[in-house]
């Protein structure tokens, strides 16, 4: 693995996000004296908080997998996941709600789901889940240590009997087909592939060994935090600032000294804070406006789709919803192709329905619910333009109200105070490239060795950290990133990854 050159006493972290508050965590852990930049009055980047007429809003993700990643990062400093968080496994991970009626729950516990799936769609089917479990465990063992979590110089390093593996696994076929080979029934296909949206390639084209992230949704757990999804990073950059960093909030950082190939300094615009590495985690054009260089690509960087998200409070609840609700519309292979190729709003939306106060009823004043809805869209390369959707915003807001009314949320329109909608031109304007949260897409010539390396040629002292990098989007892969570019400034290998630990040692609470 190369390492930075020379002298790295001093790390400046820019950007206060989860990949930029695992580096600071990893880099103290090794010795480095760390300050991070932050433009914004708190930490968390995408994971961040808005409070309004008494609601703990998180603006950004709101599924918290593998939480080990967490404690690795804790643990560099001498905490533990305990120390700073409880968490409590949401059970069921999700209800799945399909357009003929139909309802599955989604559990991570292996009885629990085989039951359910027997329920759902018999017994054949629940045989076919029990095999896909040991496929999505194997997948996972074979990519976790040698494509995910690994820092690449050369595609050549794919060459190792573990790449053989994963081609024995079929990891090379298309995701789709190869759950359909242990589930018939195209709704369960849908609960097992939908995340490849995450990845932003549709399930019928996506690589079978993206289903690393069905792995982590519906058999690694989902947990969700007490204090809402922004405690996490607050937890974060706790434990950093215990650990001797230095935190500059409300600092945007203008420019980049220079002397040759090396940064010398971070320059915001009340001061100059001269470093002698610097880990830079903002979106990838602004990374490289920085830096006044631009890597060459054979092909223009591809970003994944969008999504429009309402935040919504109200008064009441609707009966069978969970913590997280998929709301399955009828379409599935057009409705893909509308975002990815077509660039048009989906015909027959499938949505993420999140209600946080099912766990923690006090991010809501009293008596209210918090709800949270998001609707793949996309991006403004592919779409409406940010200026577009500043007229589109509120129409789609209220298609989207009127189609969860004709779901099942009878009443919602009328009942839900509007807490805020976000749509493409916020993303924008927060300086995200294509008007994505979710960055470049995973396709297979974006991903691994592929995708942008969080090493810039030309500048001798700076490494990149956030889901534009490797490895990914999400938050295990961001957190994973973070570590790998502490790791690229330390030049250490990071000690192996965390082994499943104890619900007590995690701060799993039972439900």
């Amino acid at each position: 693995m190369k390492a930075l050159a020379g002298p790295t006493d001093h790390v400046v972290v820019v950007g206060a996000g989860l990949s930029g508050l695992s580096a600071a965590l990893h880099l103290l852990g090794a010795g480095r004296r760390v300050t991070v930049v932050e433009r914004e009055a708190l930490p968390g980047g995408r994971a961040g908080r808005i409070d309004r007429h008494g609601y703990r809003i998180d603006t950004g993700p709101t599924v918290l997998t593998m939480p080990d990643l967490l404690d690795e990062a804790f643990a560099a400093v001498g905490e533990r996941l305990t120390d700073r968080l409880t968490l409590q496994e949401l059970h069921p991970a999700y209800r799945a709600r399909f357009a003929d009626g139909s309802e599955l729950d989604v559990h991570t516990e292996p009885m629990a789901m085989e039951a359910e799936v027997e329920r759902f769609a018999g017994a054949r089917a629940a045989q076919g889940y029990r095999r896909l479990r040991r496929w999505l465990q194997q997948l996972y063992a074979v990519q976790r240590r040698r494509f995910i979590d690994r820092n690449f110089d050369s595609p050549l390093q794919l060459l190792h009997p573990d790449l053989v593996r994963l081609a024995a696994l079929g990891g090379f076929h298309r995701l789709d087909g190869r759950i359909a080979r242990f589930l018939p029934d195209p709704r369960l296909r849908r609960v097992f592939s939908f995340q490849a949206l995450y990845a932003g390639v549709p399930p019928a084209r996506a690589l079978a060994a993206y289903a690393v992230i069905a792995y982590m949704d519906t058999v690694a757990g989902v947990y969700f935090p007490r204090g809402g999804m922004h405690a996490v990073p607050q937890a974060l950059a706790e434990a950093a600032a215990g650990a001797g960093a230095d935190f500059r909030y409300g600092r945007r950082v203008t420019r980049l000294e220079r002397a040759g190939g090396r940064i010398t300094a971070v320059v915001t615009e009340h001061e100059r804070l001269a470093c002698d590495a610097v880990v830079l985690t903002p979106d990838l054009p602004a990374v490289y406006e920085l830096l006044g260089r631009r890597p060459r690509r054979p092909v223009r960087l591809r970003h994944a789709p969008s999504a429009v998200v309402l935040h919504a409070g109200s008064d009441r609840t609707w009966p069978g919803t969970a913590h997280h609700t998929l709301s399955f519309g009828g379409a599935w292979e057009r409705t893909f192709e509308e975002l990815t190729h077509g660039g048009q709003l989906m015909s027959d939306p499938s949505l993420l329905v999140s209600r946080p106060t099912a766990s923690d009823p006090q991010l809501a004043p009293p008596g209210r619910h918090l709800h949270y809805v998001l609707a793949p869209c996309p991006n403004t390369e592919r779409g409406p333009g940010a200026a577009e959707w500043h007229t589109l915003g509120p129409h789609y807001r209220d298609s989207l109200l009127s189609l969860l009314e004709r779901r099942g949320f009878t009443g919602l329109d009328a009942a839900v105070e509007d807490l805020g909608t976000v749509t493409p031109a916020d993303w924008a304007g927060q300086g995200l490239a294509a008007g994505t949260p979710f960055s470049a897409a995973h396709t297979f010539a974006q991903t691994g060795p592929f995708r942008p390396r969080n090493l810039v040629r030309g500048t001798e002292n700076a490494v990149l950290a956030g889901c534009g990098t490797t490895p990914g989007v999400g938050i295990p892969t961001v957190l994973l990133s973070g570590k790998l570019a502490a790791a690229r400034v330390t030049g250490l290998r990071p000690p192996g990854s965390a082994t499943r630990t104890s619900r007590r040692r995690r701060g799993v609470v039972p439900r």
